[in-house]
């Protein structure tokens, strides 16, 4: 199945609204797998989002096919350190590689002092598993928060995907 022709560019505030519908209608089947509905992507309010997205050590990334907002990640800056969050793709274009290209996206928004990127799923989130295994995270470790398990994975980022170069 061919990608569809996204453009992928930084979010900022004005579009807060229809971001958080796209995580909402993204995330309701990861709660519905771990029957908890009160998953932070599903209770995040209007001006914790804004906040967030005028937050200096905080980079999200969008995903436009055409007018229609259908991707995000959240990446936080910290240290030499970049963790990625919220990955959020429109139910109806999962599977369809919009998730992957954000990944890519992702790189050369980084600070050059960047030497890692973290990323956390729920343990038992398969799909996002793969995905990221896919990508060259390896697994560290799980942390339990309340009834939900998440697993934390890894990737050292090398010269060239620092400077942004993501060809294989």
């Amino acid at each position: 199945m061919s990608e569809p022709e996204i453009t992928v560019a930084l979010l900022d505030a004005d579009v807060a609204g229809e971001l958080l519908t796209l995580r909402r209608a993204a995330f309701v089947t990861e709660a519905q797998a771990y029957g908890d509905p009160n998953i932070p992507p599903l209770t995040q309010t209007l001006e914790e989002l804004i906040a967030d997205l005028n937050s200096d050590d905080v980079v999200t990334l969008g995903a436009w096919l055409g007018h229609r907002l259908v991707g995000s990640v959240r990446v936080e800056l910290e240290d030499g350190k970049a963790t990625l969050g919220r990955l959020a793709v429109a139910p109806d274009l999962q599977g369809q590689g919009i998730g992957t290209q954000m990944m890519y996206a992702v790189l050369p928004h980084l600070p050059e002092e960047t030497t890692e990127i973290w990323v956390f799923t729920g343990k038992d989130s398969k799909q996002n598993l793969a995905l990221y295994q896919d990508q060259g995270y390896e697994h560290q470790h799980d942390k339990s928060v309340g009834d939900l398990t998440f697993a934390y994975l890894r990737k050292i980022l090398g010269e060239d995907e620092v400077e942004g170069d993501t060809t294989d």
